[in-house]
Parts: C-alpha cells; structure tokens; sequence
C-alpha cells in the first residue's frame, strides 16, 4: 500500500519531530553506556549513526518536497524552478 502525499508530508513531520529526537536519545544512550572511545572513532560513530535513521524512512522522505500531484496546477501562483517568471513584463 503505497501512502499518499499528504500521509506522506504528516508522517514525515511526526517522524521529524517526534522520532528523530527519541532516536538521538537512544543513540546518546547507548553509545553514554561504553567507555568512552578516542575523539575520531565517537565521531564517526555519531556520523553513522546521524545516517542511519534516514534509510528506513527513506521512502517516506522521497517526494515529499516536491509538489503535490493531485493538487491544481493553476493554484500555483508561479514556478519556483524559473526565476523569470511571474514577472509581468508590459
């Protein structure tokens, strides 16, 4: 069942605002637990870990940035993609 773009954009702001801290959380937690490591390997650890969260969810992020399909195309009032236009030129 593929989620449609508005479940898509709600579930994206829940995880962004809600799982994604419990996850920084957790993952201070759990690295807090160890003796601590030399400075460049808890970097990287906390680097991997920084990317680690989004491969899940990846298919939730993807499109959500973009327009939405169903929406009326002339709701719009100008296409960000061209700067020029919009601009009324007499």
């Amino acid at each position: 069942m593929a989620l449609g773009y508005k479940a898509r954009k709600r579930l994206s702001l829940l995880v962004l605002l809600v799982g994604l801290p419990l996850y920084i959380l957790a993952a201070v937690s759990v690295v807090g637990m160890f003796d601590r490591p030399p400075i460049l390997l808890e970097l990287l650890v906390y680097i991997v870990l920084g990317f680690l969260w989004m491969i899940p969810l990846r298919k939730v992020f993807l499109g959500v940035g973009k327009a939405d399909p169903d929406a009326d195309p002339d709701s719009y009032p100008h296409d960000p993609v061209d700067p020029g236009a919009g601009d009324d030129k007499d």
